[in-house]
């Protein structure tokens, strides 16, 4: 069974108190103890005051002394690469020799049931090749009784504790040019942006513009274009301890009321849940969301990039 779990693939920089409290809620999963960890470190900017540089410090030496796991591999880089950089070469470095990974960023909190959820889906959804990518994080939807099954899909990928294999990996398209004049040819906007709930066209565009680096819009866009599906569950098993709360628009609890320990996973068909839209435009839009999602996806990627 050991030998059939998925590498842990986790990218740190200049956090230390998220990436402790990263690594020790993953060292809880039980799954840990069996589990090949790597860490990437990205590097100071040129222009990092010694605050930065002491909590860079304290981030490497708080991973050098991490031991929980089957192995621990540990990447630093002496310059500072970027997060959309650091997770496209990491990832395809690790998914190359294993052919399936677990991807965390330092501020994931991740419930105890994490590993067991992510290698179990994993595996459930190997021979389905539109299945994309599994996805550990969901909107916290205040009624959610109606909803029957534990886990549910939407086109394309997602990013806040996410895995996926090698077979669909390749499919990544770096360049977000050529995937929105794409999805722009074929009259997809309204669609990729999840019905209309989402500002996820703009986000692309941003990224072309560099106004953010963001990896995670274009693997979200290469997955929707090749028709391909991600796993989410119907209640978040992780929580990102990374947002700043004191915007005057953008609060944490729109993104993180709860989230469960585990979940039990059973098969559901691989088509598009109809009900996630409902209750996002019920439950989010109503606060103008789609603007919130924007600004405050890219506040986060200009501060962590």
């Amino acid at each position: 069974m050991t030998e059939s779990l998925a590498p842990i693939v986790l990218f740190v920089y200049n956090r230390p108190v998220h990436t402790n409290s990263v690594l020790n809620a993953l060292a809880i999963n039980p799954e840990s103890a069996y589990s090949n960890l790597y860490i990437y470190c990205d590097g100071p900017k040129t222009e990092a005051t010694s605050e930065v540089l002491e909590n860079i410090r304290q981030v490497r030496e708080i991973v050098c002394d991490e031991n929980r796991f089957k192995s621990v591999k540990i990447f630093f880089s002496e310059i500072n690469k970027g997060l959309a950089t650091s997770i496209i070469t990491g990832v395809n470095a690790v998914i190359a020799v294993h052919k399936k990974v677990i991807v965390l960023e330092d501020d994931i909190l991740v419930g105890s049931g994490f590993l067991k959820y992510m290698n179990g889906a994993l595996n459930l959804y190997e021979e389905k090749p539109d299945v994309g990518c599994i996805h550990a994080w969901n909107y916290s939807f205040k009624n959610l009784s109606d909803v029957t099954d534990t886990t549910f899909f939407l086109k394309g990928a997602d990013c806040w504790g996410w895995a996926t294999w090698e077979n669909r990996w390749i499919h990544f398209e770096e360049n977000g040019l050529k995937l929105l004049s794409e999805i722009k040819k074929r009259n997809l906007e309204l669609l990729f942006n999840r019905n209309g709930t989402h500002g996820f066209v703009e986000i692309l565009q941003d990224q072309i513009d560099k106004k953010n680096d963001s990896w995670a819009i274009r693997w979200h866009a290469s997955l929707f274009l090749k028709e391909m599906y991600c796993l989410h569950p119907k209640i978040p098993i992780v929580k990102n301890i990374g947002l700043d709360s004191s915007g005057t628009h953008c609060k944490e609890s729109y993104f993180n009321q709860y989230y469960e320990d585990d979940i039990e996973l059973t098969p559901v068909e691989v088509v598009e849940a109809q009900w996630f839209f409902k209750k996002y435009k019920a439950e989010y839009l109503k606060h103008g969301y789609i603007k919130v999602f924007n600004g405050l996806f890219n506040k986060i990627v200009k501060k962590i990039i």
